[in-house]
């Protein structure tokens, strides 16, 4: 077999073709606004990290969700094609393909419009596995709910480093109870739109579940970053904001892409920091030249503080 083609990250969710609108203001209930801009994408996180990823010519492939067999799925299949992106696309007449909305307003704020069918989920129950074979490492979100739990197993037992994208689900003991045993990086967030700033109590909640790093992101205010041997808080640098759609995404590629490098716990999240900060000043996802994020990464403040 070809080693090239074997994926050293692999993303598992849904798979859904979006669009990101530019507005000045998010309009009142039963009226409009003039929209500024418009970008489509391939969404969720799944796809946008292993887009993001690839875009920096890491191996990256997509255990995905299952498209309809409809014009809107033959997009989408062709464009994960265009970016590389490695993986097989399972297309079924039975469903539709589904769609997501995003708008983003002068104040960073971004509202979305998602659809989550139970079938089209389901359909994760059914994925091949096999593209996790020579994987390095696995990202998952949890919004894709217990059908994640699979792939994570796999994982564990391939020996494949499991990275959760949790964001506030650390709230519902349940589920931070079903999913740590199988994760070794968590990405969270204080609260479900990161107004909350007790970071640190996030932080020692996931590692006390036996989390090896936890990362607690604060959307304009950076980030917590910690281990149990080491915690540092990254003040994110001041930026135009143009969309915040995709940052959290971009933050998770950019970490992931300094893990596959062994690199320290300040190097990765400075350049997670740094990706995810460039990303807001443009339409939808992207992934700048690494070597622009590095330089802008250099200039990131870093404090080492206690937990």
């Amino acid at each position: 077999m070809n080693r090239n083609n074997d994926a050293e990250v692999v993303c598992f969710g849904m798979i859904a073709p979006a669009v990101v609108l530019r507005v000045d203001d998010f309009p009142a209930h039963n009226t409009g606004a003039l929209i500024r801009d418009a970008v489509e994408f391939i969404s969720d996180d799944a796809a946008i990290v292993a887009g993001v990823l690839r875009g920096w010519n890491v191996r990256s492939g997509l255990i995905g969700t299952t498209l309809g067999d409809d014009e809107r799925g033959r997009r989408a299949a062709r464009r994960l094609k265009e970016l590389g992106v490695l993986g097989k696309i399972r297309f079924s007449k039975k469903i539709a393909t589904p769609y997501e909305v995003n708008v983003s307003d002068r104040t960073g704020a971004r509202t979305y419009f998602w659809q989550r069918d139970p079938r089209v989920l389901a359909t994760l129950d059914t994925a091949p596995l096999d593209l996790l074979n020579r994987a390095k490492m696995l990202y998952v979100d949890w919004y894709d709910d217990i059908h994640i739990l699979r792939a994570m197993r796999a994982a564990r037992k391939r020996g494949i480093p499991v990275f959760l994208n949790f964001e506030h689900g650390h709230a519902n003991p349940d589920l931070l109870a079903r999913y740590a045993p199988f994760t070794t990086i968590c990405q969270a967030t204080t609260d479900d739109a990161q107004h909350g700033r007790d970071a640190r109590t996030v932080a020692r909640k996931l590692l006390d579940a036996v989390i090896s790093t936890a990362l607690v992101t604060l959307a304009g205010d950076g980030c917590l970053a910690a281990t149990r041997d080491q915690t540092i808080r990254v003040r994110a640098p001041r930026v135009e904001i143009v969309d915040g759609c995709g940052a959290g995404a971009t933050f998770s590629a950019g970490f992931l892409y300094g893990f596959l490098r062994g690199w320290n716990l300040e190097s990765s999240t400075r350049f997670a920091i740094a990706a995810a900060s460039l990303k807001v000043s443009v339409m939808g996802p992207r992934a700048f030249p690494r070597a622009r994020i590095k330089r802008f990464a250099n200039e990131i403040r870093i404090d080492t503080i206690a937990l």
